[in-house]
């Protein structure tokens, strides 16, 4: 089902809970939302619609990744950007690393490591700090 994009601050800026299978029906939301806002959005995270569960979603070209509790295991090559965001009007500089070493659950909830780098790298930091409720 597609969500309305929470702007709420406060809501925003909690630390989202870990997620079980039985958030199964989140994914899905995530999904289609993501879907719905595809001309303008490249990833979310489940507080952007409302739900403070440990979940994100990348687009990937036609592809999205889905991410289940998901944890950077290693970071290298700092570097400083701008960025914006889908809950928030505005740019705001901030710090991300070339490359990221990923550690998560699949949509299906299996375990995966993967090695992100680039665009994509820096699109999975951005929503898991909104994991972590930090406002971008």
């Amino acid at each position: 089902m597609i969500k309305e994009i929470v702007t709420d601050n406060f809501f925003l800026s909690q630390k989202a809970k870990p997620a079980t299978k039985e958030d199964q029906a989140v994914i899905q939301d995530l999904k289609d939302t993501l879907k719905a806002h595809r001309h303008h959005c490249v990833g979310m995270a489940a507080n952007m619609i409302g739900i403070n569960k440990a979940i994100i979603i990348v687009a990937m070209g036609p592809l999205d990744l889905v991410m289940v509790n998901p944890e950077i295991t290693s970071q290298a090559k700092p570097y400083q950007t701008q960025e914006g965001c889908l809950s928030h009007t505005g740019q705001k500089p901030t710090q991300r690393y070339q490359e990221i070493q990923v550690q998560y659950l699949d949509e299906h909830f299996h375990p995966k490591n993967r090695r992100f780098q680039g665009p994509l790298a820096q699109v999975i930091q951005h929503e898991m700090d909104h994991l972590a409720g930090i406002l971008i």
